[in-house]
């Protein structure tokens, strides 16, 4: 019942403030730890990690794909994602997901949700992280 009234007001919530700006199609929103782990328990939603390689080995949050955002593919890979699905995006500290996160609005994806301080806060919120073992 959480999840379900959780997810109606995120939904209200994007409908009252898409209203501002019409002409603003796409709705980035900067989500907390909690915000994101409710989020992307969601059906349907897409789980992006877009730090490299090497820092996603060294620690990830179980479900998310790993699109390396400095590799020579990552316009290729993003665009491989459903624009018709929500997005979540996290990197270490925030700055490649929200650059990330307006490259997704500008290749007209619906719904993008970023992560608010990467997996740095989420790890300092007490929240799970998976490790290559």
């Amino acid at each position: 019942m959480k999840r379900v009234l959780f997810f109606l007001v995120l939904v209200l919530n994007g409908v009252i403030f898409s209203c501002k700006d019409a002409q603003e199609t796409t709705d980035i929103q900067v989500v907390t730890p909690e915000e994101m782990q409710q989020i992307s328990e969601t059906e349907g939603v897409q789980l992006v990690d877009v730090r490299t390689p090497e820092e996603y080995d060294e620690g990830y949050i179980e479900g998310f794909q790993n699109i390396d955002y400095y590799s020579d593919t990552f316009i290729e890979d993003i665009e491989k994602l459903d624009k018709t699905k929500p997005v979540i995006v996290y990197c270490r500290s925030g700055r490649r997901s929200s650059d990330c996160a307006k490259q997704l609005k500008d290749k007209g994806f619906v719904k993008i949700y970023d992560l608010d301080g990467g997996i740095e806060k989420w790890k300092f919120k007490g929240f799970e992280v998976k490790t290559k073992s």
